[in-house]
């Protein structure tokens, strides 16, 4: 059954339409791949789904009473909340509730009248079971609760626009570019939860593993025309490619014919006045057909300035140890990077890959240890950040700081040409970086990258906002390219295809490294939380609770004992807060009636609490 419906939608920002009468169907339980090149429109046709653009001209139906959310690529969020706050706020009246309550609780003087009420709202809302989802999401996005969303980055702050998406529960999930800043465990977390989520989802996203694992039919926009392929990404590609063919021999034979009636329409006056003006009329037609043709948007043409060949050793470290602010990053970490090395560095957000490349790069000292750099070594560094962009500068300044040309292996360029090697029209080129998208500015790194004589390339994070196409060509560059090269991603196929070794960040500064590919990424992860967890089963003695393989629980009763634990816990909250005040001398001041209404609040959570530990005890035993 349909969920929305676009009907000869239209919508142009300049020239040349965005979508050209574009048609779509989302039904229930899809799973779509929305893709095409940078700029093409693939984000206002999410937010047209949205209904938060309106089409220039056409239809947009939605089934009465869906919900439909989305994760944006800079999604706006509260400042001044806390994390748990901003996600629960998604969650309408319930949600405010919910952080009221939070909020309540954190009060160095709690008041228990307030929570009283609060508890009651909560309860005529369903509020404790939106409050396990709110607890659930923050937990698998590994977001502290707390934390002020003014204190985050960008990477974090994305994190807690996914939350308040998938929080919500929607009908319709409109996703634009998710793995964004996301490390590679999250991304895998976030493919089981899709492959779980009860409604639709639409997914813009460069990352080929996620979109091959999640969408089973693929939209791609090319030209402001929507086509729809019934398959997976690999299989669109094969398509695809077929479908390519056959228009461009369709295009040639076209232009064959309209070169022959140019011909003929050109001939002496004979020929004019004994002409077929039916002929003529089919001429004029084939003219307004090839003007109206929109060709195939350019592919980027990269190339990297080689510089002069390396001594043979690139770097070597002997025990370096990183801390900061007393978290262990790199531990007694060895290494020797020789010439012609690509080494792949995997592990969370925040574990300490940036930390480990200054510190190989001297840009930063080692708090012991030892860092010795080979001979004629000339590197050039990706920065995920941008910080190197000034973006109130052109394009062209900033990649060859206002000169007209560029040297690329001995052969002088225009700064235009090569500019527009990187898809930057001239009035583009010319125009501020302020006014760009994530995957320009993306390009404005490459393209000022590949004009330095280097033979040491270090990138960190070079996927983020590059379309397929775009990405697929850097890869091919870092292939052929012939120096030494370090590469954080937490693109799947990217370091497949680039890399040769694995430096694994397991964590407390534990860095391992697999030489060759890895081939299952989950399987990894998931060895890697067995090994954790039969390491904390050897420090306590205890058995690891592990979720039964056969359990006799029916799906309602396996949703009770998952919300239990959540339950029980904000209840202890509650009872702890309360009988924290009730020790206080100013607690027993106070008027009689008020001590007696207080006390009959502990006694009431105490006895809730008691019938949860008991029905958690009953649930337990019936998967035994």
């Amino acid at each position: 059954m349909p969920l929305i419906k676009l009907d000869n939608v239209s919508v142009a920002f300049g020239l040349k339409p965005v979508l050209d009468r574009a048609n779509l169907q989302i039904d229930e339980q899809e799973r779509v791949g929305l893709i095409g090149r940078n700029g093409e429109g693939k984000s206002t046709l999410l937010k047209i789904i949205a209904e938060e653009v309106l089409p220039d001209s056409g239809q947009v139906w939605h089934q009465a009473g869906i919900t439909v959310s989305t994760l944006e690529q800079s999604p706006e969020l509260p400042e001044a909340s806390t994390i748990f706050e901003a996600v629960a706020d998604s969650l309408g009246e319930a949600g405010h509730l919910l952080a009221q309550y939070h909020d309540a609780l954190l009060l160095p003087d709690v008041d228990l009248d307030v929570l009283g009420t609060l508890q009651h709202q909560l309860e005529d809302l369903d509020g404790w079971s939106l409050q396990q989802r709110v607890e659930s999401v923050l937990s698998r996005l590994n977001l502290p609760t707390d934390k002020k969303i003014n204190e985050l980055s960008g990477g974090w702050k994305r994190r807690v626009g996914l939350a308040r998406a998938l929080v919500v529960e929607p009908d319709v999930l409109l996703l634009d570019e998710p793995t964004n800043h996301l490390d590679m465990e999250t991304i895998v977390w976030l493919e089981k939860q899709l492959e779980t989520f009860k409604g639709a989802v639409v997914c813009i996203t460069h990352d080929r593993v996620f979109l091959q694992n999640i969408a089973k039919r693929t939209i791609e926009i090319d030209r402001g025309k929507l086509t729809s392929w019934s398959c997976s990404y690999h299989q669109y590609l094969e398509r695809k490619a077929a479908a390519l063919a056959s228009e461009a021999k369709t295009n040639a034979e076209f232009d064959k014919k309209l070169a022959q009636e140019e011909v003929w329409i050109r001939q002496g006056i004979k020929a004019r006045r004994t002409r077929n003006e039916g002929r003529v009329r089919a001429l004029e037609k084939l003219r307004s057909e090839r003007a109206q043709r929109r060709g195939l948007v350019g592919s980027a043409k990269l190339e990297v300035e080689r510089g002069e060949r390396s001594g043979k050793l690139v770097i070597e470290a002997e025990n370096i140890s990183v801390t900061y602010e007393g978290r262990r990053m790199v531990h007694d970490f060895s290494c020797r990077l020789m010439r012609g090395d690509r080494v792949g560095l995997v592990g969370p957000n925040g574990i300490g890959k940036s930390t480990l490349v200054k510190v190989l790069l001297e840009e930063i000292e080692s708090d012991t240890g030892s860092v010795k750099h080979g001979t004629k070594l000339k590197v050039a560094y990706f920065d995920q950040h941008r910080d190197v962009l000034d973006l109130e500068k052109t394009v062209i300044d900033l990649v060859s700081d206002g000169t007209d040309s560029v040297t690329i292996n001995g052969r002088g360029r225009h700064i235009i040409s090569y500019l527009g090697d990187f898809l930057f029209a001239p009035e583009r080129a010319r125009s501020p970086a302020k006014v760009l998208s994530g995957g320009e500015r993306n390009r404005i790194l490459l393209a000022k990258l590949f004009s330095q004589s280097t033979n040491f390339i270090v990138m960190d994070e070079p996927t983020n906002d590059l379309d397929i196409e775009t990405l697929e060509l850097l890869e091919e560059l870092l292939v052929e390219y012939d120096g030494t090269l370090i590469l954080i991603s937490h693109d799947r196929q990217f370091l497949e295809n680039v890399v040769t070794s694995f430096w694994f960040f397991e964590g407390d500064g534990v860095i391992t490294e697999y030489v060759g590919g890895l081939p299952d990424w989950s399987q990894v992860l998931k060895d890697k939380a067995s090994g954790e967890q039969a390491k904390n089963k050897a420090v306590t003695g205890q058995p690891i609770k592990a979720q039964q393989k056969k359990s006799k629980l029916s799906f309602k009763f396996k949703k009770e004992l998952e919300q239990l634990p959540l339950e029980i816990e904000l209840l202890e909250e509650s009872l702890a807060a309360l009988q924290e005040m009730a020790s206080s001398a100013e607690f027993h001041s106070a008027e009689h009636e008020a001590i007696r209404r207080k006390m009959d609040g502990m006694k009431k959570l105490n006895e809730q609490l008691e019938n949860k530990y008991q029905r958690w005890d009953e649930l337990e035993s019936m998967t035994e």
